[in-house]
């Protein structure tokens, strides 16, 4: 694999010098101290005024899609195993909602929400959804181009989906469980191509981790139900900064320190470019904090690469 194509599984974490003295302080940053505050002991009663509630709204983010019979699809498919799924939330003491057990079962005509209670529900949901829609990404793109047709079975996105009846690999790019047209699926690609990730350097375009694979799932969604390229841009900044909240509580400092720009503000399509969402942008982010003396601790962190 290419030098600038770093492994999803490790996450690099950056270790600030305690002896760092800021040499320049902005103007903005004595505003930012007494606008972010200190994080509560929960997140839910953190307040409106603090910047984790700018990336991960308490009412959440909605799509313009609903479920349909996305869950039930799945099923049949083999692709999610419901005893497996389930218990997977049960041991983590984030046991599946009525809600949530619906949408996987019987489907849902509910519009699709990320919250902070239901994130990690949709990681999964739509891992398995990405990974099992037939998709020209996925048959000709860098996950063959890297990995060949037998190494792509390695990646974490694929050899590390355990909740589904068979093998990964039975169901990868196998199912037209989300329908596009030609012009979608170039819509999709062409936005794909271009959303990084902070566990990584590589773009939704090669889904070789659970978040790419599942960014790649809600982006064919809101393209089968006709979502512009903005939209879709607008979903990815969230989608991400749910499923990124440490990364993304740091990028949002960054910007409003260096910019005066609040998280809404940011366009989507620069914030979730190489140069701020990758691993080595999120790092150059983090290190430009740092060299200000301007590193604050996230009210939580994200989850790993795996179920």
């Amino acid at each position: 694999m290419p030098n600038n194509k770093l492994s999803p599984i490790l996450i690099i974490s950056l270790a600030v010098n305690a002896s760092l003295v800021a040499i320049y302080i902005p103007p903005q940053v004595a505003k930012l101290k007494a606008r972010v505050k200190a994080p509560t002991t929960t997140s839910t009663t953190a307040s409106s005024d603090n910047l984790f509630n700018e990336i991960n709204p308490v009412n959440g983010f909605e799509i313009n899609a609903s479920y349909g019979n996305l869950g039930p699809k799945m099923i049949a498919l083999g692709v999610i195993d419901p005893a497996k799924f389930t218990s997977t939330y049960a041991k983590s003491n984030q046991p599946l909602t009525p809600e949530q057990s619906q949408i996987l079962l019987t489907g849902s005509t509910e519009k699709i929400k990320i919250t902070r209670d239901n994130s990690y529900f949709l990681l999964n949901f739509f891992w398995a959804a990405g990974l099992a829609n037939k998709s020209k990404i996925l048959d000709a793109g860098d996950m063959i181009t890297y990995g060949g047709k037998q190494g792509v079975r390695n990646f974490a996105s694929t050899g590390g989906w355990t909740l589904g009846k068979g093998a990964a690999m039975s169901y990868y790019s196998k199912s037209s469980l989300i329908p596009l047209t030609k012009d979608q699926e170039e819509q999709v690609e062409l936005v794909a191509s271009t959303i990084f990730r902070p566990c990584c350097n590589n773009s939704t375009a090669f889904p070789d981790c659970n978040h790419g694979m599942a960014l790649l799932g809600v982006l064919q969604l809101m393209a089968a139900n006709n979502a512009t390229v903005s939209q879709m841009y607008e979903a990815g900044k969230y989608f991400n900064a749910f499923w990124f909240p440490g990364n993304y509580y740091d990028l949002a400092l960054y910007f409003y320190t260096k910019d005066g720009k609040s998280f809404p503000d940011i366009d989507a399509k620069t914030l979730l470019s190489k140069d701020y969402s990758s691993a080595s942008g999120w790092q150059s982010a983090k290190q430009w904090l740092a060299d200000q003396g301007l590193i604050q601790q996230p009210p939580k962190q994200g989850g790993g690469c795996g179920v």
